[in-house]
């Protein structure tokens, strides 16, 4: 799946919007979507550096038109917990040498809220 199919669309509720700054991102995504599927998406799209994702699966609701009764379809929900703080990190190579990550990453998610 490419990361276009896995996300479908950001959540905005209240709660969501009061999570925004401790770096928590709500995506309605695709229902067959793994953990490790969703962080690639995200931080393939956004270029941010995920830490943790929370998946729910959501269950439709019961709606009725006239006599019929039915429901809405059941859809899964994904909290991405990006880093807020990202830092340049070094580690040492087979020589000693001292080497750092060079990759830019974003610390906020820009197109979340249509900004």
């Amino acid at each position: 799946m490419s990361p276009e199919d896995i996300i479908i669309a950001p959540v905005v509720t209240e709660k969501s919007n009061d999570e925004l700054q401790e770096g928590k991102y709500t995506f309605k995504v695709n229902k067959k979507a793994t953990k490790v599927e969703i962080a690639k998406a995200v931080e393939k799209l956004f270029e941010v550096k995920v830490l943790k994702v929370n998946t729910m699966t959501v269950s439709g609701k019961k709606k009725r038109v006239g006599y019929h009764i039915g429901k809405t379809s059941d859809w899964k929900k994904a909290i991405v917990t990006i880093d807020t703080n990202p830092e340049e990190k070094s580690y040492l190579t087979k020589g000693g040498k001292s080497v750092k990550v060079t990759k830019k990453y974003k610390d906020s998610i820009d197109e979340f809220m249509g900004a």
